[in-house]
């Protein structure tokens, strides 16, 4: 207030409030209008769905070597074991019950012949590797080295673990 008392303090008046243009602010932004030129957003955030294709990328990663063979071996264990450098290879698995899978696919008798036959005939320098159960009885692993033979495959290997077995000296 002056000395003369013609100024007075000024009141705080604002204009009545509409509440469509808050509720338009609110939920379509500051410059649209009351329904003109409103488009639905119509843009995907994409973040989320890359991490997620990311994090199942890692799993995939991990367990990819894990499952490289399913059917369950106790392979035998020798220090001397090391891996072939020869670079054309089938791999016969020998499960404990004496059954034979390749690609793990159970074979017969006859579809192993006739699988080791195309073989030998498109590569005649093809390796056999026996991955056999320890159990597997040892009148087994001759009929099947001499189906291998048999289909015109001669070089055969055993796989087996690059450990010394750690109880074979107890025994």
């Amino acid at each position: 207030m002056c000395a003369n008392g013609c100024c007075k303090p000024p009141v705080a008046s604002s204009p009545p409030i509409d509440r469509n243009i808050l509720n338009t602010m609110a939920f379509h932004g500051f410059g649209s209008s009351q329904g003109a030129g409103h488009r639905p957003m119509s843009d995907i955030n994409v973040t989320p769905l890359v991490d997620v294709m990311l994090v199942l990328l890692v799993i995939f990663i991990i367990t990819a070597p894990l499952i490289a063979s399913s059917i369950r071996l106790d392979l035998p264990q020798t220090p001397a074991a090391r891996p072939s450098e020869s670079v054309r290879v089938v791999t016969l698995v020998v499960d404990k019950s004496g059954g034979v899978f390749v690609d793990d696919v159970a074979q017969s008798p006859t579809e192993l012949l006739k699988r080791l036959q195309g073989v030998a005939h498109l590569h005649p320098d093809t390796e056999v590797q026996l991955r056999a159960d320890s159990a597997v009885p040892y009148g087994r692993m001759v009929e099947i080295i001499g189906v291998a033979q048999q289909a015109g495959l001669n070089r055969v290997g055993f796989v087996a673990d690059g450990q010394a077995a750690s109880g074979a000296s107890s025994r």
